[in-house]
């Protein structure tokens, strides 16, 4: 450790940091001094068995392929019109001749290939080049393939393929072309970036790259007592097993890496960083990073403002473009005594396989393959499945507390004693009164969830979303941190093609680029905008109609069971038309959510948004406002409109004079919301993780049955297509990026937080469904897709305004739920206003609660709507005047003071967990303060090393010249 004020000092005795790329060449091996070691993550990040494919000995790059390379920019491409199927060889042989110069006709395989000739074909390409049987490199084993492009050969789009493909030569990258061996119509381009190219993008990009290990100081205060506590408690630690869900790292060398200080990559400064290799000093993600960028931003229209692959792609002159896998993710071998292939074998061995569900993710390896946008993701997934654990606990204990006190709750034991309490009937006609104890297994369910745990439950999922969020601020800064994105900026992004194509006559300059682009006027894109919010409000009300149309399904299904012969099915009237009721309405939004995709893709793409990530951002909040609303609208429903304008008996509310509306059970409404909401959340979680990997998994065993049948090489066809075209024939990623994962996750997350005080087991389902997500995500990312582009980002985006606003809606949602769905209320008030225990002080209770049932129940006359019955009087849930008072059927004073108990409630419920949410939120700061300490003392020891580093490079070549020095600055 090196203490502040020994830091220049400590510097200036380093002698181990390259001085040029001359001494690079010829220095073998570095010299590590004591304090300060170079950084050798970027040579060490691959394994040791691989330096086949991955540790290519440091050479400079050929100059005769150079020289030949720039021979071959100066091509002339003609229109060709398009051919006949049957011409096909022919459209081929001439794009080759109007397209490929001398120069490049090594690089393309002129014939095409038959499938009867694929297993030969392929077996002799492995006996010619065996480094090239992996199709990582190009034809000659040695230049690395960053990134693959796919066209098809009968496509008419050859000028600007073309120009395209000779104006990427000129920006530096070398192209080489393959025939696939499973579709003599598709031609794959093989793009690799030379040394000079990466270090010229990388420099313009400013991409960070290491130049020497981090030191840290220690304070001597820490020396005393708070050191010898610190060592104790590590003694301790030693003593316990070790964690299972950590990582075995001697099993993973991979994820052992130096921690560096970086800087933004110079070329007039490369002496600075530590360059062991070439070949890996930049890693495959930054790679493919920088040749997406060459890609995005060249022309393939001379002398008009028209560029990037995304445009190209969507004209379909290619049809694919993405990096690929660094080989396969399976081996004959184990890995614990071969070693690991590459990274993708290594991330499916200790990451996307089922049997380490429990295990933490490597991140870092995460980050690295995929992208820093990515890693985000899978880091905010398994941060929320790890806080889902307490949650998950409380909210279980809360149900055994329901179920343990279910036998003793008083007034499940004065329902299922109620035998002589007649019960109004259900429906008008066919139904018949019957005694309130034949609903006592309803009630004793419905104690499970409805107890005196729910209201602490509530509070306690109001206070986890905020430590939920706000832990997650700190866990992100730590990443950003350790990623090297603090100081990152996101790039000016690239105007989307449609936006360029709309508004191409009319320009503005843009005041960070400089440069004139096309621009949508105000008043366009405020007609458009509104436009769109009408689109939206139509869809919500086609939501609202659909739960409208499940209400009137539950009334008539009420009728249709009620004359039932089958007497189980007449008993348990209600819960059957629930339960159909709720499965009906699950269909119904399944259903829906295929067309609000499509509609909200049609809205997005009517406002032209001006970049991508605009484009995603307004595209993911439509999806979460119309999906929210199609999940959350029958439960809110259920929980604050089913049964509270039913009516009494004698004058029921019916809905077009024909049905009587729904009323709750005797027991409450909250028996039903627990089942709406356990059936939706269950069934949903199970359809979402089938058609996430069952329908992948359909779309490659079906690729690969065709490849199979149509090459003749039984079960080796497969293991011997190189891996250009094994990731052509994989699935590509989801159109919409990461919006549809994030989305599935933060519609739970408002199942878990926003109705959780009526289903205390809705965390406990949404761990179990995410530690299966995580794994079922993973082994999609890295066996079923193919590899996305990593793309940086410093947070999940539009998705943390969402949470935090689901937060809010959740305090508000679950106050109501207390005090209107559940009976907490009406018992609070009845024990301490009507009970026995009104004048006695604090009892138990039970005892409290003794004629609480009676107190809940109204009498009605059944003899003035029907005189030839049985039964004088029924009793029905109301508190109303009984018909032998002055006021019959009058709201009585306990129904006013249960109403302004309920208000009171429900303000003093929101002030108070607010007031605790902000609170919370105040004590716990975005950033740690030994991450803010460190993130300083960075920034101070980067200046100094800069200026060592620049100040000894200087006084060796003064000292090489011949000329004297001075330890000052030049």
């Amino acid at each position: 450790m090196v203490h502040h004020s020994g830091s220049i000092q400590s510097f200036k005795q380093q002698k181990g940091m390259h001085t040029s790329i001359s001494e690079i060449l010829k220095e073998k091996s570095l010299k590590p001094s004591r304090r300060s070691l170079p950084c050798l993550a970027q040579s060490q990040t691959h394994p040791i068995n691989l330096n086949l494919f991955l540790s290519v000995p440091l050479s400079p790059d050929p100059k005769p392929e150079i020289e030949g390379l720039s021979q071959s920019i100066s091509t002339s491409c003609s229109i060709l019109p398009p051919q006949a199927d049957g011409r096909q060889n022919h459209v081929e042989e001439t794009e080759v001749r109007t397209c490929e110069t001398r120069a490049d006709q090594p690089f393309l395989l002129q014939k095409p290939i038959s499938r009867a000739k694929f297993g030969a074909r392929t077996v002799s390409l492995q006996e010619k080049d065996p480094s090239n049987s992996s199709g990582l490199f190009f034809r000659d084993g040695k230049k690395r393939i960053d990134y693959i492009l796919v066209y098809k050969k009968s496509s008419p789009q050859v000028e600007k393929r073309c120009t395209f493909e000779k104006n990427l030569r000129a920006e530096g990258l070398m192209l080489e072309k393959e025939h696939s061996l499973t579709n003599n119509d598709i031609m794959l381009v093989k793009v690799h970036a030379s040394w000079d190219t990466l270090c010229k993008y990388a420099e313009r990009m400013n991409i960070r790259m290491p130049f020497r290990k981090k030191c840290y100081f220690s304070d001597k205060r820490s020396k005393g007592l708070g050191s010898r506590f610190h060592l104790r408690c590590q003694q301790i630690k030693n003593w316990f097993p070790k964690n299972p869900m950590k990582l075995d790292k001697e099993a993973l060398p991979d994820l052992e890496e130096s921690d560096c200080y970086t800087a933004p990559f110079s070329r007039a400064r490369m002496h600075h960083f530590t360059i062991s290799n070439r070949e890996t000093f930049f890693s495959n993600s930054t790679r493919s990073r920088i040749v997406h960028h060459v890609l995005q931003r060249t022309k393939y229209e001379d002398g008009k403002s028209k560029m990037g692959i995304n445009r190209l792609l969507g004209n379909n002159t290619y049809e694919a473009a993405f990096p690929p896998h660094e080989g396969g993710y399976k081996s004959r071998h184990p890995i614990k005594t071969h070693g690991p292939q590459n990274h993708r074998h290594l991330l499916y061995e200790r990451w996307a396989r089922w049997g380490i569900w429990y295990k933490y993710q490597p991140l870092d390896l995460i980050r690295r393959y995929f992208g820093e946008k990515i890693g985000l993701y899978f880091a905010w997934l398994g941060w929320y499945t790890g806080m889902l654990i307490p949650a998950a606990l409380v909210g279980v204990f809360v149900f055994l507390y329901g179920l343990f006190t279910m036998d003793s709750s008083q007034v499940s034991k004065e329902i299922c004693e109620a035998n002589t309490t007649i019960m109004c009937p259900m429906c008008e006609e066919t139904c018949e009164p019957w005694t309130l104890s034949d609903s006592c297994v309803y009630a004793k369910v419905t104690h499970l969830f409805d107890n005196g745990g729910t209201v602490f439950f509530a509070i306690f999922m109001a206070i986890w979303a905020t430590v939920f969020l706000e832990f997650w601020k700190r866990r992100r800064a730590e990443l950003t941190y350790d990623w090297d994105l603090i100081d990152w900026e996101e790039e000016e992004e690239e105007l989307r093609p449609q936006f360029e194509a709309k508004y191409s006559r009319k320009e503005r300059v843009n005041p960070i680029s400089g440069k004139p682009e096309p621009f949508q006027p105000f008043s366009d894109k405020l007609s458009r905008l509104m436009v769109s919010v009408s689109g939206i409000f139509f869809m919500i009300s086609l939501v609202l109609t659909a739960v409208f149309a499940v209400v009137v399904f539950r009334l008539i299904a009420m009728e249709k069971f009620a004359s039932f012969r089958w007497h189980f099915v007449k008993k348990n009237l209600q819960f059957a038309t629930s339960g159909t009721g709720v499965c009906l309405n699950f269909m119904i939004i399944m259903s829906l959510n295929v067309v609000y995709e499509k509609v909200a893709y049609l809205l997005t793409n009517l406002e032209h948004p001006r970049t991508e990530s605009e484009w995603e951002n307004s595209f993911a909040l439509k999806m979460f406002l119309f999906q929210f609303v199609n999940l959350n609208s029958s439960t809110f429903y259920i929980a604050f409109f089913l049964g509270r304008f039913a009516g009494r008996p004698g004058k029921y509310s019916k809905l077009f004079n024909r049905w009587r509306l729904e009323e709750c059970h005797p027991s409450g409404c909250l028996i039903d919301l627990c089942l709406q909401m356990g059936v939706i959340m269950f069934f949903k979680q199970i359809w979402n993780n089938f058609m996430e990997l069952g329908y992948p998994l359909l779309q490659n065993w079906w690729s690969r049955r065709k490849i199979k049948k149509g090459g003749g090489g039984g079960q080796n066809v497969e293991t011997q297509l190189p891996q250009w075209d094994k990731d052509w024939n994989l699935q590509p990623m989801n159109a919409h990026g990461l919006v549809d994962e994030y989305l599935e996750m933060v519609l739970q997350f408002g199942f878990t937080t926003i109705f959780v005080a009526a289903f205390p087991l809705a965390p406990l389902l949404a761990l179990l469904n995410n530690i299966i997500e995580i794994r079922l995500d993973a082994y999609k990312f890295v066996t079923q897709w193919r590899r996305p582009m990593p793309a940086r980002a410093t947070d999940i985006g539009i998705w943390h305004g969402i949470l935090e606003g689901i937060g809010v809606l959740a305090v508000i949602t679950n106050a109501f739920v207390i005090a209107i769905t559940s009976d907490y209320i009406p018992r609070f008030v009845y024990a301490f206003k009507y009970g026995p225990c009104m004048d006695k002080g604090q009892h138990h209770e039970n005892e409290c609660l003794q004629g609480y049932v009676n107190s809940s129940l109204s009498v009605f006359d059944m003899w003035e709507v029907n005189n030839s019955s049985m039964s004088r009087y029924c009793r029905y849930r109301d508190y109303r005047a009984p018909p032998w008072s002055s006021v019959p059927y009058k709201f009585t004073l306990q129904f006013w003071h249960v109403l302004a108990a309920r208000l009171a409630f429900i303000i003093v419920f929101e002030h108070l967990v607010f007031g605790i949410k902000s609170f919370i939120a105040y004590l716990i700061p975005d950033m740690p303060k030994d991450l803010c300490d460190r993130m300083r003392r960075e920034k101070y020891l980067m200046q100094e090393m800069m200026y060592e580093a620049e100040l000894e490079h200087l006084q060796k070549e003064r000292k090489k010249n011949g000329r004297q020095y001075h330890h000052e600055w030049p």
